[in-house]
């Protein structure tokens, strides 16, 4: 294959200088210069997109590098995290806040530039991508995010005149389109006719195995198109007779795709990987490898770089690619004018865009909040959160979310609100408009999960997103990032225990509970019935730092008496445990229990009662937020002197061993669950009142055992511990 460099005018577009040719080359030699320093990372695909990269962030987005946080800025998401080196370099010439130090810091401790960009790390950085396919459906997510801010904001302006008319571009990858949380989000991207967005795919064929078409054999473009999107094609191989980089039609392809209103678009540009590396380009060793001194040397003198220099920027390069800084805040300035004059029109919109930057919400909307009286029969806390949710939608408009096809179990979708649908798109069921606030994921926990982070660090808006419990394990990865980069996000994971009955195993959830516990920064959160799901809303929503897991019932749980007969009141939900029903006298025995299981302390209290044991109830529906509380408060709930205790939850008991300490019993469930009644299985798994006594009886015996004890941790939960073989039979 012969290659053509920058020489020929008629692959560039008007305007293009010999200072973005030089600029361009001096991309691919720093990409090289810093794998090399750093003697690992991903060169190729910096060396090669380097055009791409240099075209969109110097000549096609809208952005200001003086102020990342720009709410009229176009967005950009690299799915293709592994090549950082893309994006760090662009940040560097147009002087988002990186410098020359930096790059060569490249995936070093302390450094701006991570082996992956980490959102809130480097300035410019909009979300942490790295594990593939992410990017993309955060980018779906972020265009979602955008129609619906400017549903709420300024529904009525003419398309591409509101000042919350943006694009979303991103950059994906061979591997980014094989993951299959990709292929979720794109196909609902197309159902939502997103045309703010474009999604530019580096088709260059080569994986960390080398050559894709031992794993990959489709037509990604005929795929995108009958997902409903716009596809274009530009193919720099040529189809394999020469190497053109054709910068003119890349930009008239993109320049297309922001014309396309109805659409999503999609670009396949076809490239060669760590092009015009001399000995290395087209190879997998390019991909993740560094490219060894011998080929960065070769690399610079086909490019007319000093091969005994690293690091080299010419002083006009720089200034050259800096005055994207002036053309930033003049575009900033301008967009600011139609700001100024949309605020001064329209008073009570502003002051709700003020409320949501700074994600405030509406004074006084706790007071919309639902309350329960006390009710043996009770109502499931999946009802209970879905009333919460009708309550709110006049006061936090804000507030939106659905569920991955199951809204209907999962209580997501607040009574008489529209759903977010284009509006050919609407059902019998569901009537909606494009600025509806009830999501319609379809069936894909994986991309609701990746397209909820990007409505996240879109901003303004607060989402929900729910599934049943066991199904988390579909959405964990995109969880996992959630938490990672502390994303307000909420999960309404309904079905909670083997309570869900008939279903049978695959559906009932036994080891999630303690596995979702073990992420760090998820608070997760399992009341105990209608007024404690009430006060979980209104706990997590103040809270903008982090994601939080629901983990709500589908049966009826008995809504107990407040501040009465012994009762405490649910308020203490936002300090995550709480003496539901304290003893008569310090107590013998501490009764914890979650969710469901809530209940069968309250009873196995009242039957220890009678036998003269005295037995404390706690209600303890979220370690995260008691371990947050100071060590006085822990102690008023779980004394250390108190060694006696028993944990009550329908799952694994590993996350309780720091709770119940050596003397502990745990009455949980160690293995899978079965098809039947809920009835039926708490009775047959050992969830009963007499098992709860059981335990607390033994554990009593053990506290009084003597030699040298192990109080229970108050500092935080173990994660580790050992094992129950039996259903119902307690540890030690």
């Amino acid at each position: 294959m012969t290659k053509t460099t920058f020489s020929d005018p008629n692959l560039l577009p008007q305007g293009w200088s010999d200072l973005d040719s030089r600029a361009v080359d001096t991309v691919r030699v720093l990409a090289a210069d810093a794998v090399q320093k750093t003697g690992n990372g991903h060169p190729g695909t910096a060396i090669s997109l380097a055009p791409l990269a240099y075209l969109l962030f110097q000549k096609v987005m809208r952005h200001d590098p003086s102020d990342t946080h720009w709410v009229g800025r176009d967005r950009f998401v690299l799915s293709a995290g592994h090549s950082c080196l893309t994006l760090y370099i662009q940040l560097y010439l147009g002087g988002f806040g990186l410098e020359l130090e930096d790059l060569e810091a490249l995936r070093t401790w302390g450094s701006k530039t991570p082996g992956h960009p980490e959102y809130g790390h480097t300035d410019g950085v909009e979300v942490t991508t790295g594990p593939l396919g992410q990017g993309i459906g955060n980018a779906v997510g972020m265009a979602m995010a955008a129609r619906r801010e400017r549903g709420l904001l300024d529904p009525d302006a003419a398309p591409g005149t509101s000042p919350f008319d943006h694009q979303i571009y991103s950059i994906c990858s061979d591997g980014d389109i094989q993951e299959g949380v990709s292929s979720e989000a794109s196909s609902l991207a197309g159902t939502q006719k997103l045309g703010n967005l474009t999604l530019i795919y580096d088709n260059n064929r080569i994986s960390i195995e080398d050559d894709t078409s031992i794993a990959l054999s489709e037509d990604t473009a005929a795929r995108y198109a009958a997902y409903g999107w716009h596809v274009q094609t530009v193919d720099w191989t040529n189809d394999g007779t020469a190497y053109t980089e054709n910068v003119k039609a890349l930009l008239d392809a993109i320049r297309a795709a922001r014309e396309v209103t109805d659409q999503p678009s999609f670009i396949d540009l076809r490239t060669v990987i760590a092009w015009p590396s001399p000995g290395k380009q087209n190879s997998g060793s390019a991909h993740g490898s560094a490219l060894g001194a011998e080929e960065v040397a070769g690399l610079k003198g086909v490019l007319g770089f000093d091969p005994e220099k690293n690091f080299e920027v010419a002083p006009e390069v720089i200034a050259h690619t800096r005055e994207l800084q002036e053309r930033g805040k003049q575009a900033r300035a301008e967009w600011q004018q139609g700001f100024d004059a949309w605020a001064s029109a329209n008073p009570e919109a502003y002051a709700f865009y003020e409320r949501l930057t700074k994600r405030e919400l509406t004074p006084g909307w706790e007071e919309a909040l639902p309350s329960w009286p006390a009710d043996e029969k009770g109502v499931a806390t999946r009802a209970a959160s879905g009333d919460v949710l009708t309550a709110l939608a006049p006061k936090l408009p804000e507030l939106w979310g659905g569920s991955a096809d199951l809204a209907g179990s999962n209580n997501t979708t607040p009574k008489g609100e529209p759903s977010f649908l284009p509006t050919e798109r609407q059902s019998k069921m569901f009537q909606g408009n494009p600025y509806g606030r009830v999501l319609h994921f379809g069936i894909r926990e994986h991309g609701m999960g990746a397209i909820m982070n990007g409505i996240a660090v879109h901003g303004g808006t607060r989402v929900y997103g729910g599934t049943f419990l066991t199904f988390s394990d579909y959405m964990r990865p995109s969880v996992r990032l959630a938490a990672l980069m502390r994303l307000p996000v909420t999960y309404v994971w309904t079905h909670d225990s083997i309570g869900l009955g008939e279903d049978g195993p695959t559906h009932q959830p036994i080891e999630h509970l303690t596995a979702l516990r073990a992420i760090p920064g998820l608070d997760v959160i399992r009341p105990a019935d209608a007024n404690e799901t009430a006060v979980a809303w209104k706990t997590l929503l103040n809270k903008t730092d982090r994601p939080a897991a629901l983990i709500l019932s589908r049966q009826n749980l008995p809504t107990f008496p407040r501040d009465t007969d012994g009762y405490g009141a649910a308020e203490s939900v936002a300090k995550g445990a709480y003496v539901l029903k304290d003893s008569d006298g310090d107590p013998d025995v501490l009764l914890i229990g979650t969710g469901s299981e809530v209940q069968l302390a309250v009873k196995a209290q009242e039957a220890l009662a009678a036998e003269g044991v005295k037995a404390r109830v706690v209600s303890m529906p979220s370690f995260e937020w008691f371990f947050e509380q100071d060590e006085a408060y822990r102690e008023s709930v779980l004394p250390k002197g108190v060694r006696a205790r028993v944990s009550v939850e329908a799952g694994i008991a590993l996350s309780w061993r720091g709770i119940l300490g050596d003397a502990g019993r745990a009455v949980s469930l160690e293995h899978f669950g079965a098809s039947a009644s809920a009835g039926t299985l708490f009775k047959e798994f050992g969830f009963t009142p007499e098992s709860v006594v059981a335990a607390a009886k033994e554990s009593i015996a053990a506290a009084a055992e003597g030699g040298n004890p192990v109080h229970p941790s108050t500092s935080g939960p173990s994660n580790t511990g050992d094992h129950v073989d039996e259903p119902g039979v307690t540890i030690s």
